[in-house]
């Protein structure tokens, strides 16, 4: 039996492959692991069948036979202790991996998303444009000694690994704010990571729905 996942019927990220099930789409495709999507509206996220299987009403889920889980970082970090391909066989470096796997989520991505709802949210309060800067240098405190580790090495450590492709995941939600290009190869590692066919999959995967939702455009 295959996994499933639950992904936006309508995504609001307008085909851009940032909404969450693309990272855990994008892991099922490194692993070579076909999979079923359940698309979900907004409305059903909050009926009493999907908060069953996410309590916040979010996406994405995950459920395989008798497990199911939420989450995205738990759902890949799961992918890839029960397939080849995503982490290490030697033990200190498959821990390392999945360092990187937290640090993604909660050191790199919570001011990047403070950037997203200061410019979707908070643009039209009278402290917004002066907000905006401190969260934006806030981000570049972040990934300057993330470009510093990476250096010229074209992954965090070593082979690609799940590490990559959850700090890739939330790295490309800079898109559009210029300040990746700052970090000319903080950049170049995004690049990569949207160059792997597995990833290629995943997005055209996800960008086929949102087509489908707006009528083909």
């Amino acid at each position: 039996m295959k996994p499933t996942v639950t992904a936006f019927a309508n995504s609001p990220d307008q085909g851009r492959g940032l909404a969450r099930d693309m990272q855990v789409r994008w892991a099922l495709e490194e692993v070579c692991q076909p999979y079923d999507v359940r698309l979900v509206s907004f409305k059903e996220m909050k009926q009493p069948a999907h908060l069953a299987l996410q309590p916040f009403g979010q996406i994405p889920t995950y459920e395989d036979g008798d497990l199911v889980l939420f989450e995205s970082g738990a759902i890949v970090l799961h992918i890839a202790q029960t397939h080849d391909g995503l982490l290490p066989k030697d033990a200190n470096a498959r821990a390392r991996a999945i360092a990187w796997m937290f640090d993604a989520h909660s050191t790199i991505e919570p001011p990047i998303v403070d950037l997203d709802i200061a410019e979707m949210l908070e643009d039209d309060k009278p402290w917004g444009k002066e907000r905006l800067p401190l969260v934006e240098d806030r981000i570049r405190g972040r990934l300057k000694p993330l470009s510093v580790r990476l250096g010229d090495a074209d992954w965090l450590d070593g082979d690609f690994s799940a590490g990559d492709l959850l700090m890739i995941g939330v790295l490309r939600r800079l898109a559009g704010s210029g300040i990746l290009e700052e970090f000319p190869n903080l950049a170049a590692y995004v690049a990569r990571g949207e160059a792997r066919p597995a990833f290629q999959r995943a997005f055209e995967a996800q960008l086929t729905v949102f087509k489908a939702a707006s009528g083909g455009r």
